[in-house]
């Protein structure tokens, strides 16, 4: 079921708000920056993705082919979102999970995860070894 969530940096000075279906998969990757940070995203669409505080407060990077944007609060270094303009259903935004507030732990143990393969460019593949993530 669709429902209006808020997600937050550690610090408050970035807030978003999105629309989620935490019954749906959400996302664990093995490349590089996703295992580095262990990113954990919900995917929105951009008419479900609003900015409600902080823009300036962010600061983006991009590696490789630029194809994703990943945006972090540049006080405290949290990544609420990050952007993927390359992918099987167009521009989306990837809400880091562990950002979403008055979410409990019960919830949080039962969103489904798919695990994807991005260190070897196989989104539609599992990893050989994923429990760490």
């Amino acid at each position: 079921m669709l429902r209006t969530y808020r997600a937050s940096c550690h610090c408050g000075r970035v807030v978003v708000e999105t629309d989620l279906d935490l019954t749906q998969p959400s996302y664990r990757c093995n490349c590089s920056i996703c295992r580095r940070n262990r990113f954990w995203p919900a995917v929105a669409t951009p008419d479900r993705f609003r900015m409600i505080s902080g823009e300036g407060e962010l600061t983006r990077y991009v590696f490789g082919r630029e194809r994703n944007h990943h945006y972090f609060c540049r006080h405290c270094g949290v990544r609420v979102f990050g952007v993927g303009n390359e992918t099987p259903i167009g521009k989306m935004y990837g809400i880091n999970i562990g950002c979403l507030e008055g979410v409990t732990e019960e919830e949080l143990s039962g969103i489904p995860i798919v695990y994807v393969d991005g260190m070897h460019d196989r989104w539609d593949a599992r990893p050989e070894f994923f429990r760490h993530l």
